[in-house]
Formats: C-alpha cells, structure tokens, sequence
C-alpha cells in the first residue's frame, strides 16, 4: 500500500478524526498535541450529510479515515516526550443544550498552561507508567480519551478491545489486568447483569474506576462499591467543555447523589436562577469554534475569575457538595409545576429491569406539557407505573 501525501503540520492546525479508536489513535493525538497540532475526534457513524458541515465549521488541514493513513501519519510524527506535554485539547464535538454541535477549542497553550493542565489530570487521577487503561467507549468521547492520554503521557499502556461487548471486556480484564477503567452506568448495569450469569473475574487490579455522563442507579453504585477494591471507585461531573467536580464512593455513600466537590483549582457556584457555574484557572477555559455568540452565553465574569457553564440545575451546600438537578431547557412545566427529567430519570431507573431511561416534556392541552419516559430494558409498564405511584409526586409521574 503506498503511503498516503502529508501536508506539513504546523501549530494551530486541526487533523479531523474519522475512523475506530485504538491505541495508535490516542498515539497520534498525544504526538500531535505536544507539537501543537488538534485532533478531531469524529463520531464514525456520522453520514456524509452530517460530516460535511461539522469539517467545514472545524476546517481541518487532514481529514484521516483509514488506519494505514493513521499509521503513517504517526510514522512521520512519533511521540516523543522531549516535545513536553500536550499544548491543549483534542477538539470535541459538542452541541451543549441545542443546536449544531461546535468544537470546543481550548486554543495553544503556552508551556506553563499546557504543563499545569496536564499535572492537573495526573494529580488528580494518579496516572503512572505502571498504569493498564480499559477503554469501553468510543474514543471520540472526550472522557475516554482524556483517560487513555493521561495514561499514555505518563508512560502506561492503553487496551482497545473494540466496540463494547460484556464477553469481550470480561475477556479484557481477565488477560490485560488492567488498572483503570472509563464507564457509564450502562456499561455497568451490562457487565454486572453478565456477572451474575457467568460470575465476575478477578477485579483486584484495578486502582481506578471512574464512571460519569448519567445518573447511575443507587442499586448500581452500591454493587460496584461491593465489586471493585475499597477505594478505587469514583464518580466525576462534567462536560466535553470542561470538568467540575470528582466524587469517591466513599464520600457518596454518606451523601447518596452527590457529585462531590470541585475539583481542585475551580469554585462551583449558583446563579439566582439555580443554574450551577464553574470557575476553573486559564488553562481549562475554552471557546466555541466559529461561535462567539454561543461563547459568550456560556461565560461571566465573577470575583473569583472567569466562570462558565452548561446550563445544569443544581445546588451547593454548605461544605461545598454539588448536587445536580437537571438542566434549564429540559425542565418540563406540567399544570404550572417545574419538573426536572434528570430527578424523574433517577427514581424510575431504581425500578428493577430499567436498563436505561430518557424523561420529556411534549405539547398538552390541559397541562402545557405533560411528563413522558422513553425506557429501555425488560420492564412493565404497569410496574413502572407503580414505583412511580410511590415514589414520585402526581405532577413527576410520566403520563406515557
């Protein structure tokens, strides 16, 4: 196979992504990275209708597809920790609460931002040489990738069994040992309904499981507390735009659905209008590719510096827990009660065989809106209908 033509690459470009996670691919975006050159991380699936306008708000100087095309580009700019750490961060696709999805640029960091930004995700995750990271999710999400690079920066390795199979991941651990691992609740509430059948593999390697982008059941939580080693097991709030706070299940146990704390170096705050904002320093502050406008809303000056947010609801208490409660525009106005889907979605996903569960509001002519859940798993209606009888106020109950 001939080697595909490399343009030259210059600090500030933007190299597009569009093709399956592996290891290679979190090689190149590192190797990248430290020269100043930004991965798009691309959603595969993604028909040439939606990628057309998604490269043209991006502009890439390369738009990579195939693994021979990875593999030679990584050629032509191996990793090489003497360029030092990463100068910013791949740019993800994010639509935050409406609209087309921006990339989130975080622009070229000078060497004192890029060396703080990368300590950060280490001091705070303990990523080492001797570190095996599991990736479970695709790896144009940022969180995976965020786990899978601050692995390799510190030297460790990174597994990519393929697209998420319980058989395939159990094989995983049981061959690789990994250390770390990246989920969401679904691939929790997967795995263990798996376990139950064949019985769980030896789960003592791991020093790190960190879960976040849903609510996770409280029956979840606590049998992955039960699995996992003491101590290993945590919890984190964020978005592709930035991170606010991390959680040890130790610590929501005593506070069951805290998100935790801020993470280190940001301040959580609450406007009058309950909606959470995130002072973080200048290395983790970020744009909207080609979107002043939407920029501009997402961000405020406060006394404490520069604050952003993705519309979530939610309340601080005083030792600064976070708590979440849903976000603006999906809150449902039903018979002129504000009902928040994010508390609708965590009661009904305590109704046994609920695998995973969406809530909304839609147009009603008695009620402006009425509650509907859309769920997946093996569940009744009538038995979803009866936890919600007893646990959630008239008003919360999904009509449909």
């Amino acid at each position: 196979m001939s080697r595909p033509d490399l343009p030259a690459l210059r600090p500030g470009d933007r190299v597009a992504l569009l093709l399956p996670g592996s290891p290679a691919y979190v090689d190149l975006v590192l190797s990248l990275l430290r020269r100043g050159v930004f991965c798009v991380p691309m959603d595969v699936g993604l028909t040439d209708a939606e990628r057309a306008p998604l490269l043209a708000d991006v502009d890439p100087v390369l738009v990579v597809e195939d693994q021979a095309h990875l593999e030679a580009l990584l050629a032509a700019h191996p990793d090489d920790p003497a360029l030092g750490p990463p100068r910013g961060r791949p740019v993800h696709l994010t639509s935050g609460t409406t609209g087309r999805p921006k990339g989130v640029w975080s622009g070229l960091l000078d060497e004192p931002a890029a060396t703080a930004l990368a300590a950060e995700e280490r001091e705070l995750w303990g990523f080492a040489a001797q570190d095996v990271n599991l990736v479970l999710s695709p790896l144009h999400h940022s969180a995976p990738l965020r786990f899978a690079l601050g692995t390799r920066l510190a030297g460790g390795r990174v597994v990519v069994p393929g697209p998420f199979d319980v058989e395939r991941v159990t094989r995983a651990i049981t061959e690789e040992r990994p250390t770390t691992m990246f989920c969401v609740p679904a691939h929790l509430q997967r795995l263990f309904a798996h376990w139950e059948e064949t019985g769980a593999p030896d789960l003592t390697c791991f020093r790190l499981v960190a879960h976040a982008g849903a609510p996770c059941p409280d029956r979840v939580k606590r049998r992955l507390v039960e699995l996992f080693p003491a101590g290993s097991t945590w919890e984190f709030y964020g978005s592709t735009e930035g991170q606010f706070t991390a959680c040890p299940s130790e610590e929501w146990l005593q506070r069951p659905g805290t998100l935790g704390r801020a993470r280190p170096g940001r301040t959580m705050t609450v406007d009058d209008d309950g909606r959470l904002w995130c002072v973080v320093p200048p290395h983790a502050r970020f744009t909207y590719l080609g979107a002043p406008g939407k920029t501009a809303a997402a961000w405020r000056e406060t006394p404490d510096g520069p604050a952003f947010t993705v519309g979530d609801l939610g309340r601080v208490d005083d030792e600064g827990h976070v708590w979440l409660d849903g976000r603006r525009e999906d809150l449902v106005i039903s018979g002129g009660v504000n009902v928040y889907p994010a508390e609708v979605e965590r009661v009904l996903a305590e109704c046994d065989g609920v695998e995973d569960v969406a809530v909304f509001g839609v147009p009603d002519d008695a009620w402006g809106q009425r509650v509907c859940a859309a769920v997946v798993g093996p569940v009744e209606e009538d038995a979803l209908r009866e936890h919600a009888r007893t646990h959630l106020a008239p008003a919360k109950r999904p009509k449909d």
